[in-house]
């Protein structure tokens, strides 16, 4: 044991006898190196036993730790390469199901242009349909304006007709029914002149063609008695007898008032009954309105007598005189709405039509 203790020794001296100076031990190794040397050889080998099972156990841990490690690694790399499988198969199954449904949706696609066209052309039909009823409408509305205004033509040359007809007549309005018998109409008639007009009467000229009441018929439901019409000879005659009657105001009859008026036609007796909201506006305003024969408006305007033969031709007359104007607004206010209403009527009846 002592020769190897002198060995080491004598190694350690050629050690550092051949270490060059650069890479001689350090004071601190040094003694670390006389420690190890004072060890006993058992104490050393247990040591390096001791530290060799140490590395030994460390790099058995560490291999095993490894080997723990790549077992996780080729599972998790497993399941990545069945995660990846799977994914690439959704996918696919995906690419599938959005092939199909593009393809669908081109098919739906294509199926709503066809649908739109279907419709673009209906509609297109549609709208010739409508524009063809709005050109018949059109044409109805204008064949019924054309018939409208010859029917109104008509009616005013009817009337005009039955007012020369019945120009000469005299219509006494409120005789009793029965008071006829005794002495007839023309006699009742006479009677009026003589208890009226006594300087008529007496005039030879003033004769009666014909004499009737209107309707031919009674009605018994009727309250007012029928008119009485007297036909004279001469229109002259008719025209001085009114003119007196105007003038006395009260006509009497065995005491009785009547009334003498002229005998006109049912569209004449209607345009000159809506002249008398008018006259009556212009009667306030001492105007001095008359309505003339057939149905004409006669009043006196700043000095100057004006006559006016329809409400329109009043109207514009009016629009150029402010006074008058102020005087008729009501009046042709509420003449603009009836028209108005009227042909919201015609049109309705057309619209049905």
């Amino acid at each position: 044991m002592p020769s190897n203790k002198h060995k080491n020794r004598g190694n350690k001296i050629n050690d550092d006898t051949m270490t060059p100076p650069n890479k001689q031990n350090t004071p601190g190794q040094d003694s670390e190196d006389d420690e190890i040397e004072e060890m006993q050889d058992t104490d050393f080998k247990k040591f390096m036993i001791r530290t060799f099972r140490s590395f030994q156990k460390q790099i058995l841990e560490l291999q095993k730790s490894l080997l723990d490690r790549i077992e996780n690694l080729s599972h998790e790399n497993e399941i990545l390469r069945k995660n990846q499988n799977e994914t690439q198969k959704l996918v696919e199954q995906e690419s599938v199901i959005v092939k199909i449904n593009q393809n669908e949706m081109k098919s739906s696609i294509d199926e709503m242009t066809n649908t739109l066209l279907s419709l673009k052309n209906r509609a297109s039909e549609t709208e010739e349909r409508i524009s063809d009823l709005e050109d018949r409408a059109q044409e109805n509305i204008q064949s019924n304006q054309r018939k409208e205004e010859e029917i109104r033509n008509l009616k005013n040359i009817v009337g005009n007709l039955q007012d020369t007809i019945k120009k000469p007549n005299i219509q006494v309005l409120g005789v009793p029914e029965g008071m006829e018998r005794e002495k007839g109409l023309e006699g009742l008639f006479s009677e009026i002149l003589a208890e009226n007009f006594p300087g008529l009467e007496k005039d030879r000229d003033i004769l009666v063609e014909e004499a009737h009441r209107t309707p031919s018929k009674h009605d018994q439901k009727r309250s007012s008695p029928r008119h009485v019409v007297i036909k004279l000879t001469t229109v002259k005659h008719k025209e001085k007898i009114l003119k007196c009657a105007r003038e006395k105001r009260q006509i009497t009859l065995r005491g009785s008032l009547i009334r003498l008026t002229a005998d006109f036609s049912s569209e004449t007796l209607q345009a000159r009954k809506e002249w008398r909201d008018t006259a009556q506006v212009l009667r306030e305003k001492n105007c001095q309105p008359r309505i003339l024969y057939p149905a004409k408006l006669s009043f006196v305007n700043e000095g100057e007598i004006k006559t006016f033969h329809s409400k329109q031709k009043l109207k514009d007359f009016a629009a150029t005189r402010q006074a008058l104007q102020k005087i008729l607004k009501d009046v042709l206010h509420s003449e603009t709405q009836k028209h108005g209403h009227q042909y919201e009527r015609m049109e309705r009846k057309n619209t049905n039509q």
